[in-house]
């Protein structure tokens, strides 16, 4: 009985261990770094920004030094979806601060990011993000050094400088709420 009990009080102080360090993933550029180019194809969203699907930019040159949030995702989970819908809302909401995100689908293969990326914008009632596939759609821009092991990446930046990221080893464990207060970095 002594034994079960101290295999349980293991397992406890080892799920412990880690969701503390699911909270310390790193992914992507750091607060403080620089936003460089990287050119993405439009499959879906944004219908009034200008872009036709197909079109291949750089979104982030596009949005230039205006507040702008980037998402890497390879996760279709709902969290993420509340995600970008909050976002969504954000941009209306600021629209005098010219607030701008995207969303940047990651996959093994080009036909399954891409269709990743549909399913994604169809489960979102997103008006004002679009749904985009980098060039470099294994794992997003090389100089951004995102974390092959991490489904979310999200980058908040202002002035072309990263602000504050956040990342998350799988979508279901989105922080909306972390990520949405954390736009007070780029909106001020």
């Amino acid at each position: 009985m002594k034994r079960l009990v101290a295999c349980t009080v293991a397992a406890v102080m080892m799920l412990g261990i880690t969701v503390v360090s699911a909270e310390e993933v790193k992914s992507g550029l750091q607060s403080g770094a620089p936003v460089g180019p990287f050119n993405v194809e439009k499959l879906a969203g944004a219908d009034t920004d200008g872009v036709s699907i197909g079109a291949n930019l750089c979104y982030r040159c596009k949005n230039g030094a205006r507040p702008q949030v980037m998402v890497f995702t390879r996760s279709t989970d709902a969290k993420v979806v509340n995600l970008i819908d909050q976002l969504d809302a954000a941009i209306s909401k600021h629209s005098k601060k010219q607030l701008r995100a995207f969303v940047n689908y990651l996959g093994d293969d080009k036909r399954s990011a891409t269709k990743g990326a549909k399913e994604l914008a169809g489960k979102s009632k997103a008006k004002n993000v679009p749904f985009v596939l980098p060039n470099e759609h294994e794992n997003g821009p090389d100089n951004y050094g995102l974390n092959a092991d991490v489904e979310v990446t999200i980058i908040l930046a202002k002035g072309l400088k990263v602000m504050a990221s956040h990342a998350f080893t799988v979508g279901k464990d989105v922080n909306v709420d972390a990520v949405v207060k954390d736009l007070a970095k780029i909106l001020n």
